[in-house]
């Protein structure tokens, strides 16, 4: 039997993958799923400490440190990066970061600090990152950013992430438009509710991830595989004509509102008090 084609066309390709934190990132899985194309997977980490932890995991890919609220540790890691491992063929941008210690307040009662810091982390490091590593593209590469499925619902459990999320998708289409002479494509994998580490720290977010489950169309949470797979789809080549999009991944969740199950235990609750 012939050895199965090379169907994205990843392998051989320098790919680098920012934030991983642990085996249930987001990440962490593209990491599996690019490993398994065939490419050569760089790292990015937010700390000396996250780096030790994930050596073992992450073997034997290099793993870099940085931290991007730091614009200094931005500029050297994708010098470093560049000069140790480039051309680069991909980066996959999946950092996010809120400040909950608050505990979930009503939006306009949103700290300056707290949101501030957010779109920081959250968006502009996605910026950041593109600007920094431009020197060190591939012609074509492609960009690749985590999202979320929808931006426009006020879930009470994901505060003021959401229109941070929204500047993200904005940034992804600016950003496309900014690179396009380069032949680099930006796009980003809006992923419906995860169970991830991250995910955990939000309050009350558990809930909503039982009810995502019973309203995706079949009746199954999405897998955090499933968004790490499109995520390395869109950094192939096999996707050379997406740019400037984000991918819902949800597994159909977004467009099932009136799910008969999800009509039936509603019309059975008691009232609320």
């Amino acid at each position: 039997m012939s050895a199965p084609s090379d169907f994205l066309g990843l392998a051989g390709k320098t790919i680098v993958v920012a934030g991983v934190a642990n085996k249930k990132s987001v990440a962490y899985f593209v990491h599996k799923a690019l490993r398994e194309a065939g490419a050569n997977v760089v790292h990015m980490v937010r700390s000396d400490a996250r780096k030790a932890e994930l050596e073992k995991l992450l073997a034997p890919a290099p793993i870099y440190v940085c931290d991007v609220e730091h614009a200094a540790q931005i500029e050297a890691a994708a010098a470093a990066i560049g000069a140790s491992h480039g051309p680069v063929h991909g980066l996959v941008h999946s950092i996010a970061f809120a400040n909950y210690s608050r505990g979930l307040v009503p939006f306009d009662e949103t700290a300056r600090t707290d949101f501030l810091q957010a779109v920081d982390v959250s968006c502009f490091s996605l910026v950041a990152l593109a600007n920094a590593f431009k020197p060190h593209l591939a012609r074509p590469a492609a960009v690749v950013t985590i999202s979320i499925s929808t931006t426009t619902m006020a879930a009470e459990s994901y505060g003021y992430m959401a229109p941070v999320k929204a500047a993200l998708d904005a940034a992804v289409v600016f950003l496309a438009k900014s690179f396009a002479e380069r032949g680099v494509r930006f796009n980003a994998v809006k992923a419906g509710p995860l169970k991830t580490s991250a995910s955990a720290g939000i309050p009350g977010y558990m809930d909503n991830y039982l009810f995502a489950e019973g309203a995706t169309l079949r009746h199954s949470a999405l897998k955090t595989d499933e968004v790490a797979n499109t995520a390395a789809f869109l950094l192939s080549e096999r996707s050379s004509g997406i740019n400037g999009q984000g991918l819902i991944v949800d597994a159909g969740m977004g467009f099932n509102f009136f799910d008969k199950e999800i009509v039936r235990r509603f019309s059975q609750a008691p009232p609320a008090p």
